[in-house]
């Protein structure tokens, strides 16, 4: 093992580079970062399933100066706008829901009077969903979809979007924006995803064999064997290896 986390250290430093994220090796941090906003950031990350190309053509044709528009507005200028799972009622009400969220608190805050309980990202990601739920009472498949259940223990969901929403929250980097300063980066989860999932299980870094949250939560644990302070900061690395299909 002392092999492999010499060979991921090199992978997370060649990786630290701003210009790792363009429009040739696109990701939906592309479009957060023009922005540098907490409510932005989160539509950028639960529109962030499918092909990488095609989400960021989404996320750049929005207007997402309408979270501070008028409940009206966002109707009339995204009647017409569809993503995948997405219909335009469930566009429509995801802006709606964020821009409520924003007249009454910040993202940071509700999720941190979850976190702040015993340090446990889940229990933040708990609070924050729930409360986000509560502000709008609209449900379809498609916004389910997009906002997810509150975890729980028995959760199966491995809440890849919403742990890599944290991510670039919480972690602070040429890649992550660290716009929230009072979540310590050693308690976040991996945001695995199948490229994740399957070069870590090849490395030997994860025995289990479900993508689920259990495998989240075995690998992450395993990472804070590689760095105790910052163990996702190897979650970038991990994806581009199994993007690239690189032999390791």
């Amino acid at each position: 093992m002392d092999r492999l986390k010499e060979i991921l250290d090199a992978e997370v430093l060649k990786r630290d580079s701003f210009d790792e994220i363009s429009l040739d090796k696109p990701d939906p941090m592309l479009v957060a970062r023009e922005y540098k906003d907490e409510y932005i950031s989160l539509i950028c990350a639960l529109f962030a399933y499918g092909n990488a190309r095609l989400i960021v053509k989404f996320l750049s044709s929005l207007d997402f100066s309408l979270i501070d528009g008028s409940e009206e507005e966002i109707k009339k200028s995204l009647s017409d706008y569809y993503y995948r799972f997405q219909s335009s009622e469930d566009v429509i009400n995801i802006f709606i829901t964020l821009r409520r969220a924003k007249l009454e608190f910040s993202l940071e805050d509700i999720f941190l009077s979850g976190y702040q309980r015993e340090n446990n990202i889940l229990d933040g990601l708990n609070t924050l969903i729930s409360k986000l739920l509560e502000l709008n009472k609209f449900t379809s498949h498609g916004y389910q979809f997009l906002l997810g259940s509150p975890p729980t223990k028995k959760s199966k969901s491995a809440y890849k979007r919403w742990n890599m929403y944290l991510r670039w929250m919480v972690r602070s980097d040429k890649i992550d924006l660290g716009l929230w300063e009072r979540v310590d980066q050693k308690d976040l989860l991996i945001p695995l995803d199948t490229h994740t999932f399957k070069v870590s299980r090849k490395l030997g870094l994860l025995e289990r064999k479900s993508y689920d949250l259990k495998a989240v939560i075995e690998l992450s644990q395993k990472l804070r064997s590689f760095d105790p302070l910052d163990p996702i900061k190897y979650d970038f690395a991990l994806y581009r290896i199994g993007q690239e299909k690189q032999k390791i």
